[in-house]
């Protein structure tokens, strides 16, 4: 049982899509549902708006990597990515 755990761990891991290569696909005015196709769906969102301009802010999170993505009005416009040196 233990092993069939440790495996699916494995797999799960090896599918992620938190990593440089994933990351360098996405360019600045890209909509979200073009990222959301590429990364999957986010982590964690948060959204906001004012005076007629919505932003919204995306993560994804594996192991250490991580990636960040702002939409203002359904567009990319700054992005990041994270992974301790050495990984």
């Amino acid at each position: 049982m233990r092993r069939l755990v440790f495996v699916l761990a494995l797999l799960v891991a090896a599918c992620s899509k938190v990593d440089q290569e994933h990351y360098s696909r996405i360019q600045n005015g890209m909509t979200e549902q073009q990222v959301y196709d590429i990364l999957g769906k986010p982590d964690q969102t948060s959204s906001g708006g004012l005076l007629g301009v919505s932003a919204t802010s995306a993560r994804w999170v594996s192991g250490d990597a991580e990636i960040n993505i702002q939409f203002v009005d359904g567009k990319v416009v700054l992005r990041s990515f994270d992974q301790p040196r050495g990984k």
